[in-house]
């Protein structure tokens, strides 16, 4: 067997045996919730919307349909991961186009986990001068490893128990970031 047979075996056993913890449906309905909050919040304001790339992409493309503000949106591409599924230090892949300086900056993943990247990143853009800085995440996972106790994220859409998670722009291994709900690994 070639290793990609294995690898499409792997993933195909992993899709099938994982536990789903929120619906497409789930999902789609928590967005929306969270795109009134948010267009609430920045009401009056002209914000730079910051995406994570790759993870916060799908969630980010979601919500943005749903914000009734004008808003510029930007991304960049920071990891602790890198094709694994454990995490390392933060790296700095591709940095924002757009001046901060001055700024209200709304920062869209799709998970807080421990939350190290998403630190790393308020405290970039505070350094470039940013006017405010908030944090919008898909899913906040339930655990007592965050980078500072108590870490949460001004905007939050769902929760999830402590497993590997992925769909809606979260991964397993690079893969199934397009699965349309969110899902958690069956541990063998």
């Amino acid at each position: 067997m070639s290793i990609a047979e294995e690898l499409q075996q792997e993933l195909m056993r992993v899709r099938r045996d994982a536990i789903e913890l929120h619906s497409a449906d789930q999902v789609q309905e928590a967005i929306a919730k969270l795109a009134f909050e948010v267009t609430e919040a920045y009401s009056g304001k002209v914000p730079v919307m910051l995406t994570i790339m790759n993870g916060g992409m799908i969630f980010a493309a979601e919500l943005v349909k749903r914000l009734d503000i004008p808003l510029e949106m930007d991304y960049l591409h920071a990891s602790r991961y890198l094709g694994e599924t454990t995490g390392g230090a933060v790296e700095w892949i591709v940095t924002p186009n757009a001046s901060l300086a001055g700024r209200d900056v709304l920062i869209v993943d799709d998970i807080l986990d421990v939350g190290s990247t998403l630190l790393s990143i308020i405290d970039a853009c505070k350094a470039q001068g940013a006017a405010s800085v908030k944090t919008c995440v898909l899913v906040d996972k339930q655990h007592d490893r965050k980078a500072q106790p108590g870490l949460k994220a001004d905007f939050t859409a769902l929760e999830a128990a402590d497993y590997y998670l992925f769909g809606m722009g979260m991964d397993y291994k690079g893969f199934w970031r397009n699965a349309p709900g969110i899902y958690a690994v069956k541990e063998s």
